[in-house]
């Protein structure tokens, strides 16, 4: 709701104006964010581009803060893809560094903002103290009923679809039945995604035209929102600007028929 807000956006501000533009009965179910830009925001400053993630951190806040105001059921963050264990060793290990003090210092919060905590993707690859944080996290957060923050980690949408192929075709097989028989229900049963609402919006920082290997099946009929801003840079005004254009959007799901977006 708009009272939400009140305490953080200040009257007269371009956040302010595009929270009156917002339609309250349209919002999107589930928003999806590729962070992208952060070796280029420090590059462009001449910093190391582990700057670049560590000034990110200050986007995520501004996200979760934004999404659990807005009342989205769920916010879903890409911070970690199966590709990215090619990157330098060092780089890697700052990241798992900073996924576990963002965990420690922003639990509070999550949990104030009714928040529950979760991660999709190949989790026991991580190392144990990374995995023990978000046990951790999401054991505390678990009885929350607010808006869902899943965090990928060591994710990839091919691989999240072997993994609920295989899964599925264990289920269909264990009832006596056939690959003939797979549906694209049993398919959905098992995505890591389950438990949160359809799609509605993936956006993407950086000006990238990509949806990087990230929520393949998800982003079937997603509406797709492409900002320039680099993932650093990002703050309540450019998800705002999402929302918004989101809801200028026609929805028709493949068919002919305008589809309104509806909550």
């Amino acid at each position: 709701m708009l009272s939400d807000f009140t305490e953080v956006v200040p009257r007269g501000s371009p956040d302010e104006r595009l929270l009156a533009a917002i339609d309250w009965d349209r919002l999107p179910r589930h928003i999806a964010v590729i962070m992208d830009g952060n070796g280029r925001w420090a590059a462009q400053r001449g910093q190391p581009r582990i700057a670049g993630h560590r000034a990110g951190v200050e986007a995520v806040r501004a996200a979760v803060d934004t999404g659990a105001r807005l009342g989205l059921g769920a916010l879903t963050l890409y911070a970690f893809s199966t590709e990215n264990w090619k990157r330098p060793r060092y780089e890697v290990d700052a990241l798992m560094r900073m996924l576990r003090k963002y965990l420690r210092l922003e639990l509070d919060e999550i949990n104030r903002q009714n928040i529950r905590f979760q991660t999709i993707g190949r989790i026991e690859a991580l190392a144990p103290s990374v995995r023990n944080e978000i046990a951790r996290a999401s054991e505390r957060t678990a009885t929350n009923t607010g808006m869902v923050l899943s965090v990928a980690l060591n994710y990839g949408g091919r691989a999240e679809l072997v993994d609920a192929c295989r899964a599925a075709m264990r289920r269909v097989t264990a009832a006596g039945k056939s690959a003939d028989d797979l549906s694209e229900e049993d398919i959905e049963r098992e995505l890591y995604t389950s438990n949160l609402p359809e799609l509605d919006l993936l956006v993407r920082t950086s000006g990238e035209l990509r949806i990087s290997n990230f929520l393949l099946w998800q982003s079937a009929y997603a509406e797709i929102h492409v900002t320039e801003t680099l993932w650093p840079d990002f703050r309540r005004l450019h998800l705002l600007e999402a929302v918004t254009d989101y809801q200028q959007r026609n929805r028709r799901f493949g068919g002919l028929k305008l589809v309104a977006n509806a909550k």
